[in-house]
């Protein structure tokens, strides 16, 4: 979405002569992204999650499992077997494989390591699969141990995970930005409106403003409504030699991809991710700028850091978040998580690492139904997560582009 021309949502687009292909990572193609759809109370395990996105995925791709030459795998409770148990309980052999342990970005961490992979010829059909199967006290062990300092540190002060800190972090924010309790709430507002569309969102009854102001508080100002709810679920993508075969749907290509882990070794405010560092970059490798995406999915495990990661990619260039949020956001002349974000699909542990990625795929594969934004081509996706003791330390982005159906 430009400013120099108008575009289908009444925003302006600049000149397109510029969008040669400049991929980074040529000659790979997502052929597939899947989501096992996620269940509140789901009667099944981890595993089982899983090998289900795997089929599915194989399926949408065309492709057989002794195709299969790579597996990637994310996942908190799937301990304590590893990625290679479950490519031998899924019958598959491979010649790279890989354990992700980066929570909200695993997803384009996953992605990145096995694009290379294929243009170096370690693999050429990788299957790359997330999530995760909770119960009350799985759920409850993984926030109190999520790592060494969270055990010796938060545990002993009993704050429940990482509510109490995103909390403060949200007030930072609404003090630096001068937002409000309903602006957060037009945001949540918004993604819910999206996943009244979706299918698969679990939760997708209508949220209006007075339902979000009235709604139990959690830790000020965070109240039920920012706070991704707990499911269980999977997620899946294919990644293949592009043209490898034609299954009559267009593939989606890797324009450009961008990570920083530990930018600011939880020195800052919070306020400002490691995308921030790794912007420019980003749009310079893709040939494009924010102006350009069509779909944007973000990593939405609070509003706060949806603005956050959304501001850091330069869509607020002039910081000014009430519009982004009430100007662009709620009237979708910016579709940002179209699917219903992790606040209204649900947050699948480390699914949540690939449901945005599944979510911009589907977009650009044209296959949202009645969620889908029109003539889709371009999208950016973000990853966030791995809470230290204060805030995220993993962010990364990646921007994809539809291709050609052959």
């Amino acid at each position: 979405m430009n400013q120099t021309g108008m575009d289908r949502t009444g925003l302006h687009h600049s000149d397109t002569s510029h969008r040669e292909m400049r991929h980074t990572y040529a000659g790979v193609s997502i052929a597939a992204a899947v989501e096992v759809p996620y269940q509140r109370h789901a009667r099944t395990s981890t595993a089982e999650l899983l090998a289900q996105a795997t089929a599915l995925a194989l399926a949408q791709a065309g492709i057989e499992a002794r195709e299969v030459d790579g597996l990637g795998v994310a996942s908190f409770t799937l301990s304590p077997d590893h990625a290679i148990d479950f490519a031998w309980r899924a019958g598959l052999t491979v010649r790279w494989c890989m354990d992700d342990c980066h929570g909200g970005a695993s997803g384009i961490n996953l992605l990145q390591h096995a694009a290379r992979a294929i243009q170096t010829g370690d693999a050429t059909t990788i299957v790359l699969v997330s999530g995760d199967h909770f119960e009350p006290a799985d759920f409850t062990t993984l926030v109190e141990n999520y790592n060494v300092n969270t055990r010796t540190l938060l545990r002993p002060l009993r704050t429940g995970g990482p509510n109490p800190l995103f909390a403060m972090l949200t007030q930072r924010q609404m003090a630096a930005a001068r937002l409000e309790r309903a602006d957060y709430a037009a945001l949540c507002i918004a993604q819910r409106e999206w996943a009244s569309l979706n299918a698969q969102a679990v939760y997708r009854e209508p949220l209006t403003l007075q339902a979000y102001l009235d709604s139990p508080p959690v830790a000020d100002p965070l109240c039920r409504f920012d706070c991704v709810p707990v499911v269980s679920g999977a997620n899946a993508l294919v990644l293949t030699l592009t043209q490898r075969r034609s299954t009559g749907a267009a593939p989606v290509m890797i324009r450009a991809l961008r990570a920083s882990y530990n930018f600011d070794h939880q020195h800052g405010d919070g306020l400002v991710t490691g995308i921030r560092s790794v912007r420019d970059q980003l749009w310079q490798d893709s040939g494009l700028s924010p102006a350009d995406m069509d779909v944007v999915s973000v990593y939405d495990d609070y509003p706060a850091m949806v603005l956050a990661q959304l501001e850091d990619l330069g869509f607020a260039g002039d910081g000014d978040l009430r519009a982004l949020i009430h100007e662009r956001i709620k009237t979708r002349q910016l579709p940002v998580n179209t699917s219903g974000g992790q606040l209204s699909a649900g947050q699948a542990g480390a699914a949540a690492g690939m449901h945005g990625l599944v979510e911009a795929v589907t977009q650009l594969r044209h296959e949202a139904g009645a969620r889908q934004v029109p003539h889709a081509r371009f999208a950016a996706v973000t990853g966030y997560g791995m809470v230290q003791y204060r805030y995220g330390m993993c962010a990364n982005a990646v921007v994809l582009e539809r291709g050609e159906v052959v």
